[in-house]
Formats: C-alpha cells, sequence, structure tokens
C-alpha cells in the first residue's frame, strides 16, 4: 500500500522540480559564460549533461507531476526527486573528473544513477495512468 501525502505536498514536489532546474540552469548559464569568456571548451560534455539532466529532465519531471497530481502525492515521487538530484550531483562533477583524467567511477556512477531515475519515473508513470 503506497503512504499517499495530501494538500500542499502535492504542489511541493513540482516546485521541487522547477526550483531545482532553475537553479541548475542558472549554474549552466554561468559556466557557459565563463566558458565562452575563456575559451576554454574543454569541459562543455559535463556542461551539456548539467543542462540537459539538472534543467531539462528536472523540468520535464516538474511538468508531469503537475499534471498527475495522484503521481505527485506518492512517497516515490520524493525519493525520486532526491534521485534526480543525486544523479546531477554525481554524475556532472563525473564528467568533469573523467575529462581531466582523474578517475571516471563518479561518471560511471552517474550515469547507473540516470538510468535508475529514469526507469522509476518510468514505472511512475506505469503506475499513474489516467482513469
Amino acid at each position: 500500500m503506497a503512504i499517499v501525502f495530501r494538500g500542499e505536498h502535492m504542489k511541493a514536489i513540482p516546485r521541487l522540480y522547477f526550483a531545482t532546474a532553475a537553479l541548475f540552469a542558472l549554474i549552466g548559464m554561468a559556466w557557459g559564460i565563463h566558458m565562452s569568456a575563456t575559451t576554454d571548451h574543454t569541459l562543455a560534455p559535463a556542461h551539456g549533461h548539467l543542462n540537459l539532466i539538472g534543467f531539462v529532465m528536472m523540468a520535464v519531471f516538474g511538468a508531469y507531476y503537475a499534471l498527475a497530481p495522484k503521481a505527485a502525492a506518492s512517497r516515490l515521487a520524493l525519493i525520486h526527486y532526491g534521485l534526480s538530484v543525486l544523479t546531477v550531483i554525481v554524475l556532472v562533477p563525473g564528467i568533469v573528473f573523467a575529462i581531466n583524467a582523474e578517475g571516471e567511477i563518479m561518471a560511471k556512477a552517474g550515469s547507473v544513477l540516470a538510468v535508475l531515475t529514469i526507469l522509476v519515473f518510468l514505472a511512475t508513470v506505469l503506475r499513474n495512468r489516467a482513469d
């Protein structure tokens, strides 16, 4: 039996996703401006992943939860949010380390987390079909 949250929590999940997406977008923009100013685009793959996973993916998840209040009301939505943020926090620096030849373990771990994040999203969508 799923634990269901009611009221304000249902609105909090989409807000968390959108606010976090905006924060990651701002960091990505500042990073892009820095790369442009220094003409050093070595870390562009990490920057791209920050924008894609941190901004686009988080915004898509937020939109889904805003449109699916039943899904937003589940404990899984909060777990999914935490996993999504953890993915960005591990993957993006991991790509930086890999590019700088400082090891690939974080990039590999972040990649696995990204797959898990999408699997949780798939499970959420499948179990919260519209009736």
